[in-house]
């Protein structure tokens, strides 16, 4: 546990665990503690690397807007930073765009993905903000992820709204994938949504069947916030997927040579 500095930033970072590498990428407003549970599912086997971007968990914001493409760059620094030519990325929310853009346009460094809750443009949501705010929790239980910033962010309790603020912009302008694109992904794709999901189930459906080869999982009786709702169940599907994915080089070795 401790801060690398990542481009002009230090951002929080955590590694533990060993075996084939694992880079969980929380989502918008979240910190690690949102994907505690899946990172202990996959600790016995894996070694497990995250970290925090700016203005979220325990690293301080920045000047300026948010953007995907600079979630890509600070994703793609981490990993030259902790010696990573490439690992098994885990996204969620937010962290699963950067880990459609990953794939897309550096597959050397994704082994596999698991992209849960993932969009590719605003309008997977609608015209209004409220599914956006109640993703966060805005209309429902009181605000865990807003408990966690409070007590983990270095700029103080006070910054939560800009920290908002600058995030519904980004949800309501970016990102911009075009289905089209994603054929061009060739790791074993993950896709993975609640049943009552703010990003819509034929949402997810379009993702995966955009993917080839791409599984789709639809986890019953859960929100966006199906990592928090059915932790158990979404990690052990992240664990038999990622060993699924890294098993798959040493089949299609040993089906050559029969």
């Amino acid at each position: 546990m401790g801060y690398l500095r990542i481009g002009d930033v230090d951002l929080y970072s955590e590694v533990a665990g060993e075996g084939d590498p694992v880079l969980l990428l929380h989502g918008g407003f979240c910190s690690l503690e949102s994907m505690r549970a899946q990172s202990d599912a996959l600790v016995p086997d894996h070694r497990v690397f995250a970290f925090e971007r700016p203005g979220h968990g325990r690293s301080a914001d920045i000047d300026g807007e948010y953007g995907y493409a600079r979630g890509v760059a600070d994703t793609l620094t981490y990993l030259d930073a902790v010696d990573l030519e490439s690992a098994h990325i885990v996204g969620y929310s937010d962290g699963a765009i950067i880990g459609l853009l990953l794939a897309l346009d550096h597959p050397a460094r994704v082994r596999s993905l698991t992209a849960i809750s993932a969009n590719l443009d605003p309008s997977a949501f609608t015209d209004s903000a409220a599914p956006v705010l109640e993703a966060l929790g805005e209309e429902q239980k009181p605000d865990v992820e807003r408990m966690h910033y409070e007590r983990l962010s270095p700029d103080g309790p006070e910054h939560a709204d800009v920290v908002l603020a600058k995030l519904l912009r980004l949800w309501t302008s970016e990102p911009h994938i075009d289905p089209d694109e994603l054929a061009r992904i060739a790791a074993p794709v993950l896709v993975m949504s609640g049943d009552r999901d703010t990003i819509p189930p034929g949402h997810s459906l379009l993702i995966a069947a955009s993917i080839p080869g791409a599984q789709l999982c639809i986890v019953p009786g859960t929100t966006h916030h199906l990592v928090a709702e059915r932790p158990e169940l979404v990690g052990a599907l992240i664990r038999t997927f990622v060993k699924q994915a890294a098993d798959q080089p040493r089949e299609r070795r040993s089906s050559q040579t029969k």
